[in-house]
């Protein structure tokens, strides 16, 4: 007998129901952590481009300010990014097939947040 007393292919529908549950609910879970990125995204925006250039009245502003900008447009298409995916899950799961994460845009986020952090490096280095 098979380990947990389970035949592979042989789920009952509360087995199948309860798994369905569960992957919606983590759909969900992963939203929501886009969500909490995007928002600490426009955070540090809201930090880097308005609260740090005020604590010197002698530095420049610009770059702070590009920067800040780069941040909230960055956490804007996370939250938006999380909320299509979710969507995109949702629609899969309905039609019973499994969702292929888009490579492309994972590497996009990706890609802009290291180059923000490498601006933000610049920053401190150069003030």
């Amino acid at each position: 007998m098979p380990i947990g007393g389970r035949i592979p292919g042989r789920e009952s529908s509360a087995e199948v129901a309860d798994a369905t549950r569960r992957t919606h609910l983590a759909s969900e879970r992963t939203e929501l952590a886009w969500w909490r990125t995007g928002l600490t995204a426009l955070a540090v925006a809201l930090g880097v481009g308005r609260v740090v250039p005020g604590l010197d009245d002698d530095s420049t502003r610009w770059p702070y300010e590009l920067v800040g900008v780069l941040f909230a447009l960055y956490g804007v298409a996370v939250i938006a990014y999380g909320s299509s995916r979710r969507g995109v899950v949702e629609r899969a799961l309905a039609e019973g097939r499994y969702p292929d994460p888009p490579r492309f845009a994972h590497a996009a986020l990706a890609a802009a947040g290291v180059a923000l952090g490498l601006l933000t490096v610049v920053l401190i280095l150069l003030s």
